[in-house]
């Protein structure tokens, strides 16, 4: 669509949105067109203003048993985590949901398997196509709007279903021991199958679906658990598979990857995605400057607005824009504590609808 240029009523606030991880809410404007489109926008890389990472509504439905194992379900009727209490995944795994950590974790000491043949050997394949998806879209079908932009949390990925059913030890050691390589490389093969599946039904389910944020955690604090190569190899052909899949289906693809996972950004690229938010422990202004032309990322610009005039607050706001909302080349900006600053947010709106209109 054809946005018109800038109009100063635009700044009327109309409403606001609750901010994530303890923040501020952050003002919802005037905007010439839905949030939905404008995030479509950057997904495209023709930005019609500076968008913000929680500009997203997201679900996790309950028809997945992941979502209840892992006590992560979102949807129009709330699932409470039940604490010590042992649920079942998709394959049959359980997990325990521990309330000092805030999540859920399958119990060590008893792995599903001790190796990738044994694995293949025993795992059963689940049915998803029994699961209750009509159910799930008549209790959802308010949940999603045409003015948000509609995303479905996938849990559980490639390397951390490995990690499930092996335990960490175990899955690390199955990626590099030449014996096992062959049953992996088949194991995860089969898991995108099943993804894809899933996936599918999750797009017939719920029409107003955009895109999807699929998690597959690679790295700790300081490192990456694996070398690039040995993920190039075992790992990202099997997302590539998913990630093609949903792009012919005309949806978006985020990777929900925490860790120190620098150095796997090329392998994210060659996998397909569109998008990484990384955590704050990787400088997200590196990543942009490196690899901001081929895929989108949650910038934290790290600012510090403490004891700044309003002048100053919207000199970073426009050096923000300046700096990473280069053409072709857009972000979405992470939560930091400037997200909620109100004059910094206003200037971040209106300086980036200027510019993405060609007026600054």
């Amino acid at each position: 669509m054809s946005v018109p240029k800038f109009d100063p009523k635009e700044l009327e606030i109309v409403g606001k949105k609750p901010g994530m991880f303890g923040r501020g809410e952050t003002p919802i404007y005037n905007y010439p067109c839905t949030i939905r489109e404008a995030v479509k926008a950057t997904f495209r890389r023709e930005p019609y203003w500076q968008n913000f990472a929680g500009d997203m509504k997201m679900m996790t439905p309950k028809v997945n048993p992941d979502n209840i194992a892992r006590a992560f379900v979102f949807e129009a009727e709330r699932v409470e985590p039940q604490a010590g209490v042992l649920i079942p995944d998709m394959f049959g795994i359980e997990w325990e949901y521990i309330p000092t950590a805030g999540g859920s974790m399958v119990r060590p000491g008893k792995p599903f398997a001790e190796d990738a043949e044994e694995l293949l050997e025993k795992v059963q394949w689940p049915d998803v196509d029994a699961w209750d998806w009509a159910g799930s879209a008549e209790a959802n079908k308010d949940y999603f709007s045409e003015d948000t932009y509609n995303t479905i949390c996938f849990l559980n990925g490639w390397f951390e279903r490995l990690i499930s059913m092996m335990e960490f030890e175990g899955a690390l050691m199955a990626l590099y021991d030449e014996d096992q390589k062959e049953a992996v490389k088949t194991f995860l093969d089969k898991l995108s199958d099943l993804y894809i599946k899933i996936l599918g039904h999750c797009i017939d389910a719920y029409p107003l679906l955009d895109g999807f944020s699929m998690h597959d955690d690679w790295g700790a604090q300081k490192e990456t658990f694996f070398s690039p190569e040995l993920c190039a190899e075992m790992i990202v052909p099997a997302m590539r598979k998913v990630t093609d899949y949903l792009h012919s289906r005309g949806k978006t693809c985020e990777l929900h990857s925490c860790g120190q996972n620098l150095k796997q950004v090329p392998n994210m690229i060659a996998a397909g995605w569109d998008a990484w938010f990384p955590q704050n422990i990787v400088d997200s202004r590196e990543v942009y400057e490196l690899y901001g032309d081929k895929i989108l990322i949650g910038v934290d610009p790290r600012i510090d607005l403490e004891g700044k005039t309003d002048d100053e607050i919207r000199a970073a706001a426009r050096e923000f824009v300046d700096k990473y909302m280069q053409p072709g080349k857009p972000c979405f900006f992470a939560y930091s504590a400037a997200t909620s600053n109100p004059v910094f947010g206003e200037e971040l709106y209106a300086y980036s609808r200027k510019k993405a209109c060609g007026e600054s």
